[in-house]
């Protein structure tokens, strides 16, 4: 009788070791979600460095004229009345020089 009972319980240990390394909720599937989770928190971070530079961005916007002239310089190439304007245009790589070689 001892032996029956000691022989159910060691099956049933290993029904549970079984169920804790390959089940659903296993040690496996855990170790899986943590990764993911770590992945998720680093995407998390780049997006949340972004989400300050643009905020940041717009407080500029909102409150200084400095930014505005800035923005207009660079993406829309406004120059002042009083300026003159000089584009500098780099040689096209396609072309090239002839050395006389």
């Amino acid at each position: 009788m001892l032996r029956l009972v000691a022989l159910i319980l060691l099956a049933l240990l290993l029904a549970l070791g079984v169920k804790l390394w390959a089940g659903d909720w296993g040690l496996r599937e855990i170790a899986r979600l943590q990764g993911q989770i770590a992945m998720q928190k680093a995407e998390n971070a780049k997006l949340k460095q972004r989400n300050d530079a643009l905020a940041a961005d717009v407080e500029d916007l909102r409150n200084g004229k400095d930014a505005i002239e800035e923005r207009a310089r660079t993406e829309l190439g406004l120059i002042k009345p009083d300026e003159i304007f000089y584009q500098v245009v780099d040689p096209d790589p396609a072309v090239k020089k002839n050395d006389g070689h």
